[in-house]
Parts: C-alpha cells; sequence; structure tokens
C-alpha cells in the first residue's frame, strides 16, 4: 500500500515512566502517526465519508496518552496502535513513532523515541484485554 496519511506532532504531557516519579510529575511525549489506506476512492469521489478523520485518530492518541499511567514507551505505542486499529476500519497498517521528550537520564538526551508498525494482519492486542505480564524492577 503506498498510500499514507501521516499526522505529525500530536503532543501531550503523559503520567508515563519506569520511575515512580515520572509516573507522579510526567513528560511531554511527542507522536507521529502514518496511516496506510487506500485513499484513491476519496480523492476521485472527493468524499470525506471514504477517508479517516485524522482530527479523530489524534484525539484518540491523546486520550490514551493522557490515560492510565504505564511504565514503558513501548507499551503506549501498542496502545495506540490498537486503538487506530480497532477504531478506523479501512486503516490496512498504522506506524506510530512516540517520542518522551527529555527523558530523565544522567546525558542530555533530548528524546527517547519508540517506533512500530502493526497491520491488520498482526493487530496490536487491546489494551482494554491484554494479558498482565510482570512488572519490570531495574
Amino acid at each position: 500500500m503506498a498510500d499514507r496519511i501521516q499526522v505529525e506532532d500530536i503532543q501531550f504531557h503523559g503520567l508515563h515512566g519506569v520511575m515512580e516519579e515520572e509516573r507522579r510529575v510526567g513528560h511531554r511525549f511527542r507522536v507521529d502517526v502514518t496511516l496506510e489506506l487506500d485513499l484513491q476512492p476519496a480523492g476521485l469521489a472527493d468524499d470525506f465519508r471514504l477517508t479517516v478523520d485524522y482530527a479523530a485518530v489524534a484525539r484518540s492518541v491523546v486520550e490514551i496518552g493522557t490515560g492510565p499511567s504505564v511504565q514503558l514507551v513501548e507499551t503506549l505505542a501498542e496502545r495506540m496502535a490498537a486503538r487506530v486499529l480497532e477504531e478506523f476500519p479501512p486503516v490496512d497498517a498504522v506506524e506510530m513513532r512516540v517520542a518522551k521528550i527529555h527523558p530523565p537520564v544522567a546525558l542530555h538526551v533530548g528524546a527517547s523515541i519508540v517506533t512500530i508498525r502493526r497491520t491488520r494482519a498482526r493487530k496490536a492486542t487491546s489494551w482494554e484485554t491484554a494479558i498482565p505480564l510482570p512488572k519490570y524492577r531495574p
């Protein structure tokens, strides 16, 4: 699939991280989403109903990002990808690029970034039904 819609620089403040302080104080996050779907029908018909409302995609991303705390940026990316595939049936694949801005490490790091790509064939497990995994203990 060569057709894509990109929604870039979605930002929010989220309470996510391995350390308890991160989940209490929070961080700034930035998300870029790439949706893969057939855009030709919408383009030929000039019909909004034949494409994906990227503002609704951004709202879903922010809802997850500002929702319940998780430890890993990877978890945020998986939940966001699962939500997009669940809520937007025309989307064949989604790429999530989730950045934690200025993560708490001993060096100056502008961002730590996780990028995943999920397809309908290998859809991420919905966070509401995910099997709980053991907690990470650093």
